[in-house]
């Protein structure tokens, strides 16, 4: 394997091409120049990201690709970056999505184009760095720095209620990152260190691992976003350009459910199985609560922003259960959602595109107009239900094994949300594409465009390909999630 510093270049890149695209020419009226750079960007990260699964040791469960370097000339506060099987996955699905964004991006005409698609390509330099950092003040520097291209990308590119939407997404992160910031200078006051692997090996007590927890569940609780820290989100979905809600549904709410992984399960067991029944409780309300509102909703967009709730339930049910089934079962529901979601804010996109509503009781037999699309939709609708051989099979069927052998109540409870989805996901499908086409909608057939048919066809494959060989993502995590696991005994309550 070649000694490549490859994540210190998965970060940098994308700033190296932040430049081209803001020195790009201000008189060019589509920025044809700094939709190149950012192309030829994203492109590139993606295709180096591929270096880490290819270049992966499945069999270490530490930390590789490692790399380190001082902060403030101290030996104890370092900038580290390095990769295990819980976050690469994570790194990979990033630059992907990243790249999606762009190639949609491409064609369209948007005010400030330039500022717009430099937002996208700095927030893949801040997501890169908070999946691979591996010590705590590198990661909640990296974790805090989303905040601002996300906030530039609802705030000024999004709809009527943008500026709102975008203060209270940004007030929401914000205010629940002030305590995970308290517990991480009290980690380092105590033991002198921000090291994820160093402080691994230490253990502390109960009470003081019940305050930890707390302090961090109330970051990563509003990320995921955990009902009822829920309600910012289809706010900001509804609001945000539709690549906005592609990487906020894609990528960010899964900052949540890592953390949960990465910090609450791995430094504070005591204090995990003491919440795990609070956490079931939670997750059990946002799997039916939210799939009952998603049921009722008349705009598209929001009633995604609500499956999406209800599908993170799933996720911190499985991480919870701190079994291997639940655990692997967490990571691939939301990588999984992570492409799926992608998937149908894409396509609500492009309808939103060709007849500027996302009011689903405006549409009716659109399967006639596009029937390319509808192929697509139903792929991702399928993929969304949890059908056998999508993504979303997987990881709702491994989830829902590992919390029943936990609690039989819960899994019993929760497996409505399954019928709940197939309920809100198959009504969309048949009021939008199917049936007679209804008179609001133009007599013009529009095929879909070729910028489409890709980001449309390269995320089908993906759903495809995890669904019938989970084995892509399992290998990598086994090892990693070994030690994890080894420390909740058998029945946790």
């Amino acid at each position: 394997m070649i000694n490549l510093p490859i994540l210190p270049i998965l970060i940098c890149l994308p700033l190296i091409g932040l430049l081209f695209i803001l020195l790009s020419s201000e008189n060019d009226e589509n920025s044809i120049q700094s939709k190149k750079s950012a192309i030829w960007t994203s492109v590139s990260n993606f295709l180096l990201s591929l270096y880490l699964p290819f270049n992966f040791n499945k069999e270490i469960p530490h930390f590789q690709f490692v790399n380190s370097f001082n902060w403030f000339n101290s030996d104890n506060l370092k900038f580290t970056l390095g990769v295990d099987g819980i976050s690469m996955p994570f790194i990979v699905l990033s630059t992907f999505l990243i790249l999606l964004c762009v190639i949609y991006i491409y064609p369209q005409k948007k005010k400030n184009m330039r500022m717009y698609l430099a937002s996208f390509i700095l927030l893949e330099s801040f997501l890169v760095g908070t999946f691979s950092a591996i010590d705590l003040f590198s990661f909640y520097i990296f974790f805090e720095s989303i905040l601002i291209p996300m906030y530039l990308i609802i705030g000024f590119w999004g709809g009527d209620r943008r500026v709102y939407s975008a203060y209270k997404f940004f007030l929401y992160t914000l205010i629940g990152s002030v305590l995970m910031l308290i517990a991480i200078i009290f980690l380092y006051q105590e033991f002198g260190t921000t090291s994820i692997a160093r402080l691994l090996d230490y253990t502390l007590p109960f009470y003081i691992q019940v305050w930890l927890w707390l302090a961090f569940f109330a970051s990563f609780a509003v990320k995921i976003p955990m009902w009822p820290f829920h309600t910012w989100l289809p706010d900001a979905h509804v609001e945000a350009p539709t690549e906005g809600s592609v990487i906020l549904a894609g990528i960010l709410l899964k900052l949540g459910g890592y953390g949960f992984i990465r910090f609450n399960l791995s430094f504070l067991p005591d204090a995990s199985i003491f919440f795990t029944p609070f956490i079931y409780f939670l997750s059990v309300i946002a799997i039916i609560y939210t799939s009952f509102i998603a049921i009722v909703q008349e705009d598209m967009k929001k009633l995604i922003a609500y499956s999406s709730v209800a599908h993170m339930g799933f996720v911190t049910l499985g991480i919870f259960s701190a079994n291997m089934q639940g655990l692997h079962g967490a990571i691939v529901q939301m990588i999984s959602h992570g492409i799926i979601s992608a998937a149908l804010f894409f396509c609500i996109g492009s309808i939103y595109n060709r007849y500027k509503t996302k009011e689903i009781n405006y549409f009716g037999g659109l399967s006639q107009k596009i029937p390319k699309m509808s192929f697509f939709f139903l792929i991702f609708t399928l993929g969304a239900i949890g059908f056998p051989g999508s993504s979303g099979f997987i990881g709702e069927f491994l989830t829902l094994m590992s919390v029943y052998s936990r609690s039989t109540l819960v899994a019993f409870i929760s497996s409505f949300g399954v019928i709940l989805a197939a309920t809100y996901m198959l009504l969309l499908y048949k009021k939008v594409f199917l049936g007679p086409i209804n008179s609001n909608i133009d007599n013009k057939v529009n095929q879909l465009h070729v910028y489409e048919t890709i980001t449309f066809l390269a995320l089908s494959i993906m759903i495809l390909m995890i669904g019938i060989k989970p084995n892509l993502i399992l290998s990598y995590t086994t090892s990693s999630l070994d030690r994890i696991v080894s420390l909740y005994p058998i029945t946790i309550f």
